[in-house]
């Protein structure tokens, strides 16, 4: 399973399901389907989310793209962007990474295995 890590900070969000996307910039690609966020600093934190889409684009569109544009004008999305990539710019081409909350993922996985059928 593909694996992410993200920084303690912003891990709390991640499995109260409040974060459900992701920007990356120069990182292994991530492609839909299942993906274990890890908690920067403790590896023993983990939370599973399904990655429903992945988007290429300048950095300067995300914020519009994800609906954020109001809290993350450009100013304010460099510098936080730039806490993680120093060399980032507005242009840069990042990933967007769209994902289900923690508690959806766990409910499709359990919705998915009571569907297989059973040995009789």
């Amino acid at each position: 399973m593909q694996t992410l890590k993200v920084v303690a900070r912003l891990f709390p969000l991640v499995e109260s399901g409040e974060k459900t996307s992701t920007i990356r910039w120069r990182e292994h690609r991530i492609e839909p389907g299942l993906m274990t966020y890890v908690c920067e600093g403790d590896d023993c934190r983990s939370a599973v989310v399904r990655v429903t889409k992945c988007t290429d684009m300048p950095l300067s569109e995300a914020a519009t793209f994800l609906g954020r544009q109001e809290e993350w004008p450009d100013a304010v999305m460099l510098e936080g962007m730039r806490e993680h990539y120093p060399e980032i710019e507005l242009t840069s081409i990042v990933q967007v990474v769209e994902h289900l909350s923690p508690a959806e993922t766990s409910a499709l996985r359990e919705a998915s295995d009571q569907d297989k059928p059973t040995d009789a």
